[in-house]
């Protein structure tokens, strides 16, 4: 198909060497041959007049005019995509449609869980990819890679629709027998004890940067990278965690841990979720986002 003498399936092609930035890579992605890719690379350079990726090193660069085509060339095949994909009549008795899920496991066992359960009675074909959070998780949703995501209202995107499914508090979880949780906590004595923090795909949590932001100086002594992690780590320990209010009543009814009013002033985390603005009329996406809306009611 062309468009101006254009080749639109160039656009594709174009869209993955800048994602993977290797001829090799891209080819492999889009199960085509080498040899393939590289001709399709000459020929978007030779309608675009630009070299599009250079050699550095050992290394394949995009040109500052690739760089600044590259959010216009994901953002125009997720519209795409939706416009071909979406359907304003969704069956969701019938449907096999695969939903695509950015979310932490944390929002797994509160939210999505439970409303698997309830969606697996009235619509048994649906399948989910539930992937987590990381630092490329907004660009996965600009390229319409993720049909939604759930995250803190701060780390949202700006540029899509939004909304919120519940507020959440934060507590203090630790070891039913750790010797500071027999009474009151102090401020001081939550900041001097040993505590196990989250770090997601290298990235500070809600919670990290919101304490960051107080200047709290605590005792890191473990850092994980799940938060179902950390009630186990919490067993048998001196250490203490601050942990979803949600996620934390969970934990506490099920293993010998308790929970305790948290001792510093933290501002409540609203959790957003989000989806591709060219999927507004998408009525597969527009009747999941309800079923959430919903469930996050009663979470």
């Amino acid at each position: 198909m062309r468009y101006k003498q254009f080749d639109l399936n160039l656009l594709v092609v174009l869209d993955a060497l800048l994602r993977d930035r290797s001829v090799s890579r891209a080819a492999q992605h889009m199960n085509l041959s080498q040899p393939a890719m590289s001709a399709a690379l000459g020929r978007l350079r030779q309608h675009l007049n630009d070299e599009i990726l250079v050699l550095h090193g050992k290394t394949m660069v995009p040109t500052a005019h690739a760089l600044s085509m590259a959010p216009t060339v994901s953002r125009t095949l997720a519209e795409i995509e939706a416009l071909i994909t979406a359907s304003t009549v969704f069956d969701a008795a019938t449907s096999q449609r695969r939903f695509r899920i950015c979310a932490s496991d944390y929002i797994i066992i509160v939210l999505l869980a439970p409303l698997m359960v309830e969606l697996k009675k009235i619509a048994p074909g649906l399948r989910f990819e539930i992937s987590p959070p990381g630092t490329d998780s907004l660009a996965k949703l600009e390229r319409g890679e993720l049909d939604l995501l759930l995250t803190p209202e701060q780390f949202a995107a700006e540029n899509h629709p939004r909304q919120l499914l519940f507020e959440e508090r934060h507590v203090v979880v630790g070891c039913s027998s750790n010797p500071v949780l027999q009474e009151p906590l102090s401020e001081e004595v939550f900041l001097a004890q040993g505590q196990v923090v989250i770090e997601l795909n290298n990235a500070a949590t809600y919670t990290e940067q919101a304490l960051g932001q107080l200047n709290r100086r605590r005792r890191i002594d473990v850092v994980c990278s799940s938060f179902l992690a950390v009630p186990w780590v919490l067993l048998n320990s001196s250490l203490l965690a601050v942990m979803h209010e949600r996620l934390a009543r969970k934990v506490v009814s099920t293993l010998p841990l308790k929970m305790m009013p948290l001792p510093v002033d933290l501002p409540i985390m609203s959790e957003m979720v989000q989806y591709h603005s060219a999927s507004s009329s998408d009525g597969g996406i527009q009747w999941l986002l309800r079923c959430l809306l919903d469930r996050a009611k009663t979470s």
